[in-house]
């Protein structure tokens, strides 16, 4: 790895805010675990007081979260309001935009692909889609498929341009693809393909059109077919062209605009600007159906799912986290490693995945927090795995 400026490692921290983009809200809780006898008065287990302290001392919104335990019994959770204005009840297992969970679904539908022979993961992006990578220090020449699902092609990040700077303008302003890819060929290259690593979700966006080009099928039709369909994600979309509200029963997500500033109501909004990098509509339970099956090999062959675990060191997401091929792992205070990808969106932040004996949790809040309360949601994961 390269050694980093001061103002690079700031630089690379603003941009990590935009990547995975997770905590939880606390505070009322309702849950949607088995009643028990009123006259017990169980004190809440380990997860309803993470989530309760998230609403109640961190501020967020609502907290929801979804937990297969080592018994193999499923619990859903919720905690706070699922409406500022209405103060209306958190859905149970509501819709939430799963940001950039997305790249998980993306980086699936690319192996898949690899497996059919329809790409190489070593081949140039270039090879694929001629010319469209190019800029200063960039040119796709050099840069693989696989580089662009382990981030370490030094694409910048479009997120960084002008255009994206204040999503309090763009709620509902579409975004084409190519739009996006220009304000990250404006930027300077970020490092020379495969000498280091950097979140940036200008890869998921060449993803995105990579599989466009492969299989001359619009992106959102291919996780539909080749992932949400053949598992049974019932509650998991992708967002249409001009599509802006969520389909079932949701909390409001809220964007946050900074410490003592108002909370801005961005349930509904336009979801073109994180396009395949992070606009999968989906709920807690369904994202760790989604990843139990993927790691249990369900959606690809062993040999691209090896690949996809193949990992290098991403510290700059937390302490020990490593990234594979659209997936990271991270150590877990108990022992063994929590597998997944967690996501933010302008108004949901979420964290979780699966273990190798079938745990599972995600746990979704309703605006982005800061980093303190982001490591209290890490903190709740593990709470959740390790009870």
């Amino acid at each position: 790895m390269n050694a980093h400026t001061p103002q690079r490692t700031a630089r690379r921290t603003r941009m990590v805010r935009y990547a995975t983009t997770a905590t939880v809200a606390a505070g009322v809780a309702l849950t949607a675990v088995a009643p028990t006898a009123a006259s017990a008065a169980p004190r809440p287990d380990v997860v309803q007081r993470r989530l309760d302290a998230l609403v109640k001392n961190d501020g967020m919104p609502a907290a929801l979260a979804t937990v297969t335990g080592r018994d193999g019994r499923t619990r859903t959770y919720t905690a706070g309001v699922g409406d500022l204005a209405t103060k209306a009840k958190v859905p149970v297992d509501g819709q939430i935009r799963a940001g950039s969970n997305t790249k998980a679904f993306t980086a699936v539908v690319v192996l898949q692909l690899v497996a059919e022979g329809k790409f190489g993961l070593d081949t140039s992006v270039d090879t694929y889609l001629p010319g469209l990578l190019r800029g200063s220090g960039i040119d796709g020449r050099n840069i693989t498929v696989r580089q662009l699902l382990q981030h370490t092609s030094g694409l910048p990040d479009y997120m960084d341009a002008p255009a994206l700077s204040d999503f309090t303008t763009i709620q509902y302003r579409y975004f084409e693809p190519r739009e996006l890819l220009d304000g990250a060929l404006a930027q300077k290259a970020l490092f020379a393909p495969g000498t280091d690593w950097m979140y940036s979700n200008t890869n998921y966006l060449v993803a995105g059109l990579l599989i466009q080009k492969v299989t001359g099928r619009p992106y959102g039709e291919e996780v539909t077919r080749r992932v949400i369909d053949r598992i049974g994600l019932r509650h998991t979309y992708v967002p249409a062209v001009g599509e802006t509200t969520l389909r079932e029963p949701h909390p409001h997500g809220y964007l946050n605009t900074g410490p003592g500033a108002p909370l801005i109501d961005y349930t509904d909004m336009d979801s073109s600007m994180a396009w395949s990098a992070g606009a999968v509509v989906s709920t807690n339970t369904d994202l760790n159906t989604f990843y139990g099956a993927l790691l249990g090999g369900r959606l690809l062959p062993a040999a691209q799912l090896a690949q996809m675990r193949t990992t290098v060191p991403a510290e700059l997401l937390g302490p020990g986290v490593r990234y594979g091929l659209g997936i990271q792992s991270r150590p877990i205070v108990c022992g063994g490693l929590v597998w997944g990808h967690g996501g933010t969106a302008p108004s949901h932040r979420s964290r979780g995945g699966v273990t190798e004996d079938g745990r599972a949790v995600n746990i979704t809040v309703t605006t982005v927090p800061d980093a303190p309360t982001a490591k209290r949601m890490t903190d709740a994961v593990d709470a959740a795995l390790c009870r």
